[in-house]
């Protein structure tokens, strides 16, 4: 487990400390990538050399010193690789690293709904589980000929690829993001279109 996908827990108003949180990483090592608004994907490879600690005993200093030093909190995944390190991450939470050891990786993925897999988007998903395949397991165990007549052929080998544990992503520093998520969560239903319109405005921003 090389790469970590760290979710600081930033509340809105404070979204804006982003780069000193990324800032805290680049501590650690320089290969680190920022995804806005509160994420960031961090390589570790050279870390684990330098410091002589895995990943996870990383992580668990880059947790202490987010809290001491900024006041914030984060949630982390790690695995071999930025995919696998970005699905852990949906499975942490605060004070517990979720971590996809590399001899583990078919049984991480073997259950979960093909849905949940970066790159498969709701229409794919839907043909898939048409035949049967609704599951990453299903999916690494179905001939890549028969995937590639279902989504296309570079479709399919990417996503045979996938299912199977095969993480051909990087973490690219200065890398620019291809889409960017916020949230403005209300306490209760509102019916306000005033405040429906300063959460907008707010989140654009």
């Amino acid at each position: 487990m090389t790469i970590l996908c760290v979710r600081f827990q930033l509340p809105p108003t404070r979204e804006a400390a982003l780069p000193e949180l990324l800032g805290l990483l680049e501590e650690f090592t320089p290969v680190v990538e920022a995804l806005p608004p509160d994420r960031a994907l961090a390589d570790l490879r050279g870390a684990e050399r330098y410091f002589k600690r895995d990943a996870l005993e990383l992580a668990s200093v880059i947790r202490v010193r987010a809290l001491a030093l900024h006041g914030v909190d984060c949630v982390i995944g790690a695995g071999p690789g930025p995919m696998l390190a970005r699905m852990a991450l949906k499975d942490a939470r605060p004070g517990v690293t979720c971590s996809v050891p590399e001899n583990a990786v078919a049984d991480f993925l073997a259950d979960r709904p093909v849905a949940v897999l970066p790159g498969v988007g709701t229409a794919t998903a839907r043909v898939l589980c048409e035949y049967g395949l609704d599951t990453l397991g299903r999916v690494a165990a179905a001939p890549l000929s028969t995937l590639q007549r279902l989504v296309g052929a570079k479709a399919g080998r990417e996503l045979h690829e996938k299912a199977n544990g095969v993480d051909r992503g990087r973490v690219v520093p200065n890398g620019v993001s291809r889409s960017l998520a916020t949230e403005r969560p209300f306490t209760r239903d509102e019916l306000d279109p005033g405040r429906h319109r300063r959460a907008l405005l707010s989140a654009a921003e």
